[in-house]
This record gives structure tokens, sequence and C-alpha cells, in this order.
């Protein structure tokens, strides 16, 4: 996984010009996988189960449209999947409030500063990462524990 912006206006922006808002971009992790070892469906439900997908342009306490929910595909087969995962989420009734996720064609994605790089790992103990960041990753070791690599774990 490599954290990134991606989905705005302007080219090569940086931390401070998408968290200004102003750039159209969202903050992105662009997961790169191999099919023979995880579906693109099975990280759709990763996707849908460590984040609110109800919540237009919000994640917790972060608000801008630089946190909104937003998958960018890479083929019609994708961008299929994952309308049919929104459609099954929805029809199961899983969350009280409509999901607002965007499905778009994926634009350029500009690679995040080194400092964004495995963040959570170098940086556990800070109060964001123990109150945002390890009940996601908490949840996701939980329920998909037997997809993830060994060190990962």
């Amino acid at each position: 996984m490599l954290p990134g912006y991606s989905g705005g206006s302007l080219e090569n922006p940086d931390y401070d010009a998408v968290c200004s808002g102003t750039t159209g971009h969202a903050e992105v992790v662009r997961v790169s996988f191999d099919s023979g070892q995880i579906s693109y469906r099975e990280i759709l439900t990763a996707f849908f189960a460590i984040h609110d997908p109800t919540t237009l342009n919000r994640q917790g306490n972060d608000v801008g449209s630089q946190y909104r929910s937003v998958i960018f595909y890479h083929s019609p087969e994708q961008k299929a999947e994952a309308e049919k995962m929104i459609a099954e989420l929805t029809a199961e009734g899983v969350w009280a409030r409509p999901i607002v996720t965007e499905i778009v064609a994926a634009p350029v994605f500009y690679p995040a500063e080194d400092y964004h790089r495995d963040y959570y790992k170098l940086h556990a103990q800070q109060p964001y990462c123990q109150v945002v960041v390890a009940p996601k990753v908490a949840k996701l070791r939980s329920k998909f524990a037997a997809k993830l690599k060994s060190h990962e774990r």
C-alpha cells in the first residue's frame, strides 16, 4: 500500500495543499495486490469494514473533501464490483444512513511525502494513531487475518 493523493486539479500536490481543501484531491491509499492471493471483492470488503462510508467529506473528526469516501477503479469490472457491493450493503441495511462513497475512474495518483509511509508502524504511540488508526488496524487484523502477510498480523 502506498499513501497519496488523487482526484484533484493540482499537479504534484503536497500534504499542506491537500489539507487546505482547495485542490480537490482526496487522501488515498493505492493498493497493489495479487488477485491469486486476494480478490478485489475482498479488498472492497475490508475497505467498507474499516471506515464509515456514510459521512460526506468526513472520517471521524477529520472534515473536508480530502477525507471523502471514494473508490478509484481501474477497470469496468472493478467499477461494477464496487457498485454491486454498495447495492448489497444498502439492501442489507448495514448502515442506518445512505452510503456516500464515490466510485470514480482512477485519475492520476500522486504519492504522498515519505514521512507518510508506514506512518502507523513508526508512530503507533501518537494520540491520533491510538484513537483513530489503531481501532481500524485491529478490526482489519481481526476480520482479515488470513489474508494479511505474517508480519502484518
